[in-house]
């Protein structure tokens, strides 16, 4: 993970979650922030982008659980919730539909990893879902260009439907071009 911010009260808690973090191999120390409230953390997501965001309940300023879901709602950044033992089920209970993953305090090592191995994992998923949503989008975004095309062919020219659809079609393939251009052109030309 590249950017990670580390929120806890306690500088000596903060300083042990950086170490673990660097020790497994998941970060470095220059790419790693730290902050001490959740005021802190709200003001600093959004001044940049974090792939990861440790939150070690409870804050000065407010819990945690709701910082894990202003950040989980607004931003990509995985989010890992620390809390103790016998809150963990109840929060959890709270935040994970938002996919905040919840780890319960004192930590292990193998647990801790094994989570972030699973938010890491959610997070490329996300990834693979938003960069096929753009896609989607602009093939939508393509069709309807090509539609607005077709129609001011048909209005200037007197083409049908077909020959509309076979024009830009039979134009895209002699200049070796995407139709997209050749819609955008006639656009251009005839609007």
């Amino acid at each position: 993970m590249n950017r990670v911010l580390i929120v806890a009260a306690a500088e000596k808690s903060a300083a042990m979650l950086s170490d673990l973090l660097c020790s497994g191999g998941t970060s470095r120390p220059e790419r790693i922030v730290i902050c001490i409230s959740a005021s802190e953390a709200r003001r600093r997501i959004l001044e940049s982008d974090f792939d990861l965001v440790l939150i070690n309940a409870p804050l000065p300023d407010e819990l945690g659980h709701d910082l894990a879901l202003d950040i989980a709602r607004s931003t990509t950044s995985g989010v890992l919730l620390l809390v103790k033992n016998d809150l963990a089920d109840s929060v959890s209970a709270r935040v994970e539909e938002d996919g905040v993953f919840v780890v319960p305090k004192p930590l292990s090592r193998p647990l801790f990893y094994q989570a972030l191995r699973l938010v890491n994992a959610a997070r490329m998923r996300v990834f693979g879902l938003q960069k096929e949503n753009r896609k989607l989008q602009q093939k939508i975004e393509d069709i309807r260009l090509i539609d607005r095309a077709k129609c001011v062919l048909i209005a200037t020219l007197g083409m049908t439907e077909p020959q509309a659809h076979a024009y830009i079609e039979k134009q895209a393939m002699n200049r070796r071009v995407t139709k997209r251009e050749i819609s955008e052109s006639i656009l251009k030309t005839y609007t």
